[in-house]
């Protein structure tokens, strides 16, 4: 499976490398972007000022340039927070998108979206400030009305940012729950 992994708001830290290496040694081919020009942040906070300097437009131009060379095999879009939106849109606007993989974050779903029945997994810390319930509740009728086939795991008490174990918001049971979920939803693609 080929398989396009953006990195959060904090950049291409060694934990997004971990992730394309864990799904290299399942026999995947991880593609990992740097949407941020070799730039990371020590903070959430760092990471949003890093993202709003560049914007948002630019981002998602940057990500589609990264995805372009390999789009017409069909990719698998995936990534955490900042770039699980990222990866959301993209394949939201990839009629050879295979499936989509969100660890952390969701996006905005523009009205006329429409899938046939892409599969979509969410891995969500439960509550996440970033992720409140009502927002989740939507995204999931939005998601189910453009057409995707959306399965939702929420992990009681994590942080945002789970499976980062260089963050605070780590939690190891809940990262190993998540990779053992998103193995087998990338295996059934």
């Amino acid at each position: 499976m080929n398989i396009m992994l953006f990195h959060s708001a904090y950049g291409p830290r060694p934990a997004v490398h971990a992730a394309a290496d864990r799904l290299r040694a399942a026999g995947h081919h991880v593609h990992v972007p740097d949407l941020y020009d070799g730039q990371t942040a020590g903070t959430m906070e760092e990471g949003m000022a890093i993202k709003e300097r560049i914007g948002k437009e630019e981002l998602l131009k940057r990500a589609v340039m990264a995805a372009a060379p390999y789009s017409e095999q069909g990719l698998v879009y995936a990534g955490f927070s900042l770039g699980a939106s990222v990866a959301q849109t993209l394949a939201l606007g990839d009629e050879k998108a295979r499936g989509l993989l969100l660890f952390h974050g969701t996006s905005n779903i523009a009205p006329n979206a429409s899938v046939d029945e892409l599969p979509v997994q969410l891995h969500v810390a439960d509550p996440d400030p970033f992720e409140p319930h009502d927002w989740l509740n939507a995204w999931y009728l939005g998601m189910g009305r453009a057409g995707a086939d959306t399965e939702v795991y929420r992990y009681p008490g994590a942080g945002h940012l789970f499976t980062d174990p260089g963050l605070p918001d780590h939690d190891e049971d809940a990262a190993e729950r998540a990779w053992a979920i998103a193995s087998a939803f990338l295996k059934d693609l």
